[in-house]
């Protein structure tokens, strides 16, 4: 994966640019233009087959040369198409749950997970679109192994 990076940051951008694996559990890759970076999760990256990375790297490099003002607009939408982007959201809710230090329950079920504790009432999204105290979401803190 690290020479795909590195290949399509010597094709696309300038030598500024640098590529990198981080810990993030919730989102598959990142554009950091500060740093001027492309980093992808190691956490969600083994998870994911060769082809789907190859997504998430495209859709950052495409990032990086539409600039931060682009988001996910039109000028961003044609520099990924021209990369050979496919356009599929290349990350749907799969995390690195296992990492999740708080898990928890709504009445109904749902399984929740948070990386830090909750700091107020939250409810369950699948069981009501508004908060609804009777959605309560009750939180546990994940023992250590």
């Amino acid at each position: 994966m690290r020479q795909w990076a590195q290949a399509l940051i010597d094709l696309h951008l300038d030598a500024s640019w640098t590529f990198g694996f981080d810990n993030a559990k919730t989102r598959a890759g990142l554009c950091d233009y500060t740093r001027r970076r492309i980093s992808v999760s190691r956490h969600l990256a083994a998870r994911y087959a060769d082809d789907e990375i190859h997504q998430v790297l495209l859709h950052e490099v495409a990032h990086a040369m539409a600039g931060p003002r682009a988001a996910h607009g039109p000028l961003w939408k044609r520099t990924a198409k021209a990369l050979g982007y496919d356009g599929k959201r290349t990350h749907d809710g799969a995390i690195a749950s296992e990492f999740a230090t708080w898990i928890g329950h709504c009445p109904a079920g749902h399984v929740h997970y948070r990386y830090r504790r909750p700091t107020g009432a939250l409810a369950c999204g699948r069981c009501s679109r508004r908060f609804d105290v009777a959605h309560v979401i009750t939180w546990q803190r994940r023992s250590a192994p």
